[in-house]
């Protein structure tokens, strides 16, 4: 008998899509030590316009990111196209480009906003390369509060560094009433990184298992959920499979600055990196979206040896196989009620049917190497570039 979630991907029509995340761009301003996007920047020239986003389809949730998604002039042009496709839409940015923030969301007052900040002033700027990037940031979050923006915060990007900044970020964002986000570092295609490794594993896990307490006393489900997201990334700073599947590719998946499908932006050469078409390539999108190479590459996500946890792939799932999560966030918040502490040693491996080679971190026999020859069609970035995507106005 099949599983729910071999139903869902495997045979038949696949799943509508619920969830995209669009990189509008690799070029990026800032010097980020858990990222190497901006030493492989895109060609402006080729990066795929918003008249080319016609061909997507209809939306519950957008995610705009890049690189940095300010860089690109036409950033309102994307916005636009994506309004009328999605009821909620939030660009991530390093918050650097201040005035041209504003004057989005002056256009456009329901779009969300999160801008990344990795600590507190001296680590933020430490860690993503560039002097004042924190004061920039939080001066952009405050003007957008001022403003009446309401679907505004920030994450945080863990790393062996910054893991009890994080903590006084969550309570600085319960002062300023705004949405707080974690995740740990990861390497992938996407970040051009092989080397971002957690080595300080119980600092960094105590800080996180801090976090899920505060979380839980809180009021709100919400956060309790965003607990249950925690203990997940423990699970993953320890090497462990995800207590929930991955189906990337079938709710939710990515379009990258050339127009390339893929499943998520968590993938490797070292493992697998497969699209599953390209937009400018489609008639429509249902013939990109169920075409056997989308097949083949759902196929490849149902054993991928990864055990990444990123939002963008676990809040799906959380939410289609829900009475998972929740049986672990009732228990604990009565737990938290009663004042016992949060066990963070039996973390639930949820089975839904999922292939057991899902997340086994093995190497796959054959994996592509060919991280040189990428090197190679790497666009340089002229001064004139660079000019242009620090400028703030």
């Amino acid at each position: 008998m099949m599983s729910e979630q071999e139903k869902s991907l495997s045979g038949g029509a696949p799943p509508v899509p619920t969830d995209v995340s669009i990189i509008t761009t690799y070029r990026c301003q800032m010097r980020c030590k858990m990222c190497n996007i901006w030493k492989n920047p895109t060609d402006k020239q080729q990066e795929i316009t918003a008249k080319e986003l016609e061909i997507l389809p209809n939306f519950k949730f957008v995610n705009i990111t890049g690189g940095e998604s300010f860089v690109r002039h036409d950033l309102e042009d994307i916005v636009e196209v994506m309004m009328r496709k999605s009821p909620r839409i939030v660009i991530s940015t390093s918050g650097w480009h201040t005035e041209r923030i504003f004057r989005l969301a002056e256009r456009f007052p329901d779009i969300g906003i999160r801008v990344s900040i990795e600590g507190l002033s001296e680590k933020n700027d430490d860690l993503r390369g560039r002097e004042g990037s924190f004061d920039r940031g939080l001066r952009v979050l405050l003007t957008l509060k001022e403003m009446g923006i309401k679907d505004i915060g920030y994450g945080c990007t863990v790393s062996n560094h910054n893991s009890a900044d994080m903590l006084w970020l969550y309570k600085l964002s319960r002062e300023l009433g705004m949405e707080f986000a974690t995740a740990a570092f990861h390497n992938s295609y996407y970040f051009h990184k092989d080397d971002n490794e957690i080595t300080n594993k119980d600092e960094v896990i105590g800080n996180f298992h801090k976090l899920i307490e505060l979380l839980l006393k809180e009021n709100t489900p919400k956060s309790w959920f965003r607990a249950f997201f925690n203990l997940g990334l423990i699970n993953y700073i320890r090497g462990n499979p995800r207590m929930l599947p991955c189906e990337a590719g079938s709710t939710n998946f990515f379009i990258d600055p050339y127009g390339e499908v893929y499943p998520c932006n968590g993938l490797e050469d070292r493992y697998w990196k497969e699209s599953m078409g390209n937009i400018r390539a489609a008639d429509s999108f249902d013939d990109l979206w169920c075409s056997e190479q989308a097949q083949k590459v759902r196929s490849l996500v149902r054993t991928c040896p990864k055990n990444c946890w990123m939002v963008g792939t676990a809040a799906p799932v959380m939410k289609k196989y829900i009475k998972h999560p929740l049986r672990w966030v009732v228990r604990n918040k009565l737990n938290s009620l009663l004042g016992k502490p949060v066990c963070i040693d039996d973390i639930p491996k949820c089975d839904v049917g999922q292939d057991s080679r899902q997340g086994d971190l093995r190497e796959i026999p054959g994996a592509r190497q060919n991280r040189v020859m990428k090197q190679l069609e790497v666009a340089a970035l002229t001064e004139a570039d660079m000019s242009d995507m620090l400028r703030t106005d």
